[in-house]
């Protein structure tokens, strides 16, 4: 079994002095509601960025699947923006047990702007209140939802990409997956931003991050225990069961070396290149989990984020 790797000392100084000054248990899920009211506490502690003046934010309750509440979702659209735009659906972080679209408005509102395009971000159910296929239902609604406005938005059909991070970027990996299964809307690429792909946690990395300051084993499995209430993964709840990956969306993949997720990451790009889709795949030496949240003006997450943006930036233009 892999050792556990001491983040303190692994860590280069900038990381490091961050890690410290995290709560020690600050995602320890062993008490899903608790992690959350730390979690809330934490952030509201932190000063709010202002958001660009040049977007316009609304909101609107999208059509849910099969009997289910209707999706919130939050709509993001620059000012000046041309006919025939590209659009991002995306899907926040959480663990898919916290969190919500209104921690994103800045990423999604600078997004919009930065990009030109169109940002809908699904405020979708959350575990173990809602178990799997809820949370994939309320994105696939989401995706049919903003595929069903391009016209109303401004966008093009066919520009139109899908995207998360972390358990988000699951739930997208997931939606890309049922969309081609059930020929539903057509997407122009997947933002893969350290994905939570695997419920199995049987990686060698799955084992190497215990530390309770970051996203680590216990949580995961415990977030994983939560969405899956009992019920036996899909490949949309749990996309690297999926042994069909061929005619799927281009992607992008990023990780950092010190998170617990970089093996099944690493292995769901090596996967979908071998079913001929194209995906790049970004790993970043010394990261740990949303170390680029953490220290947005680091090198290593300055470069993410050029990498991040390009990728986007050829998405919506047609050029992957």
């Amino acid at each position: 079994m892999t050792a556990a790797i001491d983040l303190d000392s692994a860590l280069d100084e900038q990381h490091a002095a961050v890690l410290s000054m995290l709560p020690p248990d600050l995602m320890d899920l062993s008490d899903i509601p608790a992690a959350r009211a730390r979690l809330g506490g934490l952030l509201a502690m932190m000063p709010a960025p202002e958001l660009p003046a040049d977007v316009t934010i609304t909101e609107v309750m999208a059509p849910s699947v099969d009997g289910a509440p209707d999706v919130r979702l939050k709509v993001y659209t620059p000012s000046g923006l041309e006919s025939d735009a590209g659009a991002l659906l995306w899907i926040h972080g959480g663990g898919m047990v916290l969190l919500d679209a209104d921690g994103d408005d800045f990423q999604s509102a600078t997004r919009a702007v930065e990009h030109s395009c169109v940002v809908v971000s699904v405020d979708y159910r959350l575990a173990p209140e809602t178990a799997a296929p809820g949370l994939v239902d309320d994105c696939f609604a989401a995706l049919a939802w903003l595929a069903g406005h391009v016209d109303d938005l401004g966008v093009s059909a066919d520009r139109i990409m899908i995207g998360g991070a972390s358990a988000g970027a699951g739930l997208a990996a997931g939606t890309a997956l049922r969309s081609r299964d059930t020929n539903g809307p057509a997407l122009a690429g997947q933002l893969l931003v350290y994905p939570m792909l695997d419920h199995r946690n049987g990686s060698p990395s799955s084992h190497a991050i215990e530390d309770q300051r970051v996203w680590n084993r216990s949580a995961n499995i415990a977030a994983w225990a939560a969405y899956l209430g009992g019920a036996e993964p899909t490949t949309y709840s749990s996309p690297a069961l999926a042994k069909d990956l061929a005619d799927l969306p281009p992607a992008y993949i990023s990780v950092g070396t010190f998170d617990m997720f970089h093996d099944e990451d690493v292995a769901y790009a090596t996967a979908l290149n071998r079913a001929g889709v194209s995906c790049e795949l970004h790993v970043y030496p010394g990261a740990f989990h949303a170390s680029n949240g953490f220290l947005p003006d680091h090198p290593t997450s300055l470069r993410w984020k050029r990498d991040e943006d390009d990728f986007v930036s050829r998405c919506l233009a047609g050029q992957l």
